[in-house]
């Protein structure tokens, strides 16, 4: 275990090697404090989920504050984003910081990237140097590296991301330099789950008689709204933001819907594209779609609502494999350096979904517990690999 580096902040780093049962769900750790009594609690859950290392980020001049998790850096270079966020508190932070990196292992694995998984969260507040505090970061994944491969994600611009790399190599640039557009990929990516879904379950994707449900009008939910459209099926959007849902109804011609009855609009798709969390035990017990598949990450507020979901006859998309285009197409460019094509991408993408669905529906078990079932087999075959070398 790693000391205080004063730098950083790295207080609490386990053996990488040591793994205690990769496929136990998620815990939610106690209160995160400097306390000795709190850091064992995190200790615990980092060795119980398997994680390497977490780091604690405090700059003074910018007035950052946040976390990285690195999850696994063994097989291959850990990717994740940067998400800047109004949290409740810096529990909730870690908590996001750490169920964020575990998944991103798991998407790595049912991608069939050779890398894990890692998420760097900034608590974001009304007097955060941003410039500052992203060059921060910057100088942190560099000091690395190339450990630790980062990019976008919720509240990280373009122009936050140029900041990173004015300071580091290890980081998706926006433009021409990079890989193509991260947000075009995860859309594709969708709208092929959503196809392979549709596929499963009547035999052809009919778009024109299809009616989806679109949560969400940010990036990821305005670009999959706009391919269902052209696709010709019926698309409903929930947007809490007015401005946002006005200007997605004068650009796309979607069809709005109070955000508050998004949950029980009769469809055949229900397509989360917000934040994750949103399917607990009251919120599956309204649906009235036949398949979720969206753009959000972690999507189900725990594991079992994966298997409520099946029980109640709905097709899950796990949300590991569906949002995975904009990583293919980082890690792909990062690690073989090379540009995916979108349409590679989605068609990659439909197929893991696809082989998932029939294991389900052979076995008798949930999407999503199969997707995790065979994540963990790929990384235990990864890490064997890895050993034997």
């Amino acid at each position: 275990m790693s000391g205080w580096d004063a730098r950083w902040g790295s207080i609490f780093r386990v053996d990488p090697r040591r793994r205690l049962d990769p496929g136990a769900e998620f815990e939610q750790p106690a209160p995160f404090s400097l306390s000795r009594r709190m850091g064992i609690h995190v200790l615990d859950a980092m060795a119980r989920e398997g994680f390497e290392e977490v780091v604690a980020l405090h700059d003074s001049r910018s007035r950052l504050r946040g976390f990285l998790g690195i999850h696994e850096s063994g097989i291959g270079p850990a990717f994740g984003g940067i998400r800047r966020w109004l949290y409740r508190d810096e529990d909730q932070a870690l908590l996001d910081c750490l169920r964020l990196a575990r998944a991103m292992t798991r998407k790595c694995a049912l991608a069939g990237v050779r890398a894990g998984g890692a998420k760097l969260v900034v608590l974001d507040r009304p007097d955060l140097d941003r410039r500052a505090a992203y060059a921060h970061i910057g100088d942190l994944v560099e000091s690395l590296n190339g450990r630790f491969y980062t990019g976008p994600d919720v509240g990280t611009t373009d122009d936050d991301l140029a900041v990173v790399a004015e300071r580091t190599r290890f980081v998706t640039r926006p433009g021409p330099e990079g890989p193509g557009e991260l947000s075009d990929a995860t859309c594709e990516g969708v709208v092929a789950g959503i196809a392979a879904a549709l596929r499963h379950l009547d035999g052809e994707e009919d778009w024109g008689r299809r009616r989806i449900v679109v949560q969400g009008l940010g990036g990821i939910g305005h670009g999959v709204t706009a391919r269902l459209l052209q696709r010709g099926a019926h698309v409903v959007a929930a947007e809490i933001d007015p401005e946002r849902a006005e200007r997605a109804s004068k650009t796309l011609g979607v069809d709005l819907v109070d955000p508050s009855m998004e949950l029980d609009q009769a469809c055949d798709v229900f397509a989360p594209c917000a934040l994750g969390g949103i399917l607990h035990d009251l919120s599956v017990a309204r649906l009235k779609c036949r398949v979720v598949a969206g753009g959000a990450n972690n999507v189900l507020a725990k594991g079992l609502h994966g298997d409520r979901l099946h029980e109640r006859g709905i097709l899950y998309a796990p949300d590991e494999v569906i949002t995975a285009g904009a990583l293919i197409r980082g890690a792909v460019f990062h690690l073989e350096g090379r540009r995916e094509p979108a349409t590679a991408i989605g068609s990659r993408i439909g197929s893991t979904l696809a082989r998932i669905f029939e294991r389900s529906r052979e076995e008798g078990r949930s999407p999503a517990r199969v997707a995790r079932d065979e994540a963990d087999e790929r990384l235990a075959e990864a890490r064997t690999t890895r050993i034997l070398r």
